[in-house]
């Protein structure tokens, strides 16, 4: 049993299957073993439409394969709010790839080498038929096989392990960083980490996750760059909020896909969150993130000069649209 007076634990996790009656007859890739193919899927059936299953979806429609995604929910990407998540979809669709929303799969199926996924949607039950499935509905922390109970760590009933904001585990001496404790799933949120527990034990800081500014990207095209709260993430906190909205048509850059969105507490004009829809919606988010970083109000970049002609200047009409929200 290997000792130490700190024990940092930083396993990371692992692409997770449903239990679908019948996945077990057939060949299915993750996102790790999609990367080994060596020849094109003709037709790829995606289960899944968060990240995985859209960055994937949209790289093999480049590539050349016909590519459907089944999602359970109303709306892929769901956290997101609804006008966004249609944009993205909408940007999607135009370069052929099939949606099929509010669809819950109930069968796999191997019929002569192609793969038969049966569902129930809006309309009743159906089915469709691909040649390749890649499954994107989820992840695991790789914390199963670690003895964590024998030890005393305690874990949620997903196996994430339990930490405080110094991400100290319930076990003193003991940290968990990345993956394996649960949150967003980011390489970059697992590196912050790291930054947390380094400046608090080596360089005797106190830094917290707790109110960390988090900034994200869905690497579509046009990509989805957010930060902070979402409206409908805010309203559950029953902020009182004002709202502001610029198309990516109103941008000279002629890349008219997209949309952006800004979150503001009406109280003080700080922003709470932002979403950008864009050909490089992860690089704009970020200048509304270091706003928030500096906790000044939205106000501060309605006055700003703006490189033209950069995705940048769109600012411009998107802090002008921002009023009270209803």
């Amino acid at each position: 049993m290997p000792e130490s007076e700190k024990i940092f634990i930083n396993t990371g996790g692992r692409p997770t299957a449903p239990a679908i009656p019948g996945l077990d007859t057939v060949s299915y890739l993750t996102n790790e073993s999609a990367m080994q193919l060596m020849a094109l899927p003709e037709h790829l059936l995606i289960l899944g439409g968060g990240y995985i299953g859209l960055e994937f979806g949209q790289m093999f429609r480049r590539y050349g394969s016909r590519v459907t995604v089944l999602h359970t929910g109303e709306q892929i990407v769901s956290r997101e709010d609804p006008e966004i998540a249609a944009e993205l979809q909408k940007a999607l669709e135009a370069e052929g790839i099939q949606f099929l929303l509010n669809a819950r799969t109930k069968r796999v199926e191997n019929k002569n080498g192609a793969v038969t996924l049966s569902f129930e949607g809006t309309a009743g039950s159906s089915s469709v038929t691909g040649s390749h499935l890649l499954i994107a509905t989820g992840r695991a922390p790789n914390t199963d096989d670690l003895g964590l109970d024998k030890a005393g760590i305690e874990t949620d009933k997903n196996g994430f392990i339990k930490v405080n904001g110094r991400l100290e585990t319930s076990v003193p001496g003991v940290w968990a960083l990345g993956d394996c404790k649960g949150g967003p799933a980011f390489t970059h949120i697992s590196y912050n980490d790291f930054q947390i527990v380094y400046g608090n034990l080596v360089e005797g800081k106190y830094l917290t996750t707790e109110n960390r500014t988090v900034p994200y990207c869905v690497f579509t095209d046009p990509q989805l760059g957010g930060v902070g709260m979402t409206e409908k993430e805010a309203r559950a906190k029953s902020y009182k909020l004002k709202i502001g909205k610029c198309p990516m048509t109103r941008v000279e850059r002629g890349e008219t896909a997209g949309l952006m969105k800004l979150v503001v507490d009406a109280s003080n004009d700080r922003i709470l969150g932002a979403s950008i829809l864009a050909s490089d919606g992860g690089e704009l988010v970020q200048i509304l993130g270091t706003l928030m970083l500096a906790n000044q109000p939205y106000t501060l970049l309605k006055c700003a000069v703006y490189i033209h002609p950069t995705l940048a200047e769109g600012f411009f009409a998107l802090m002008e649209d921002v009023k009270l929200a209803g």
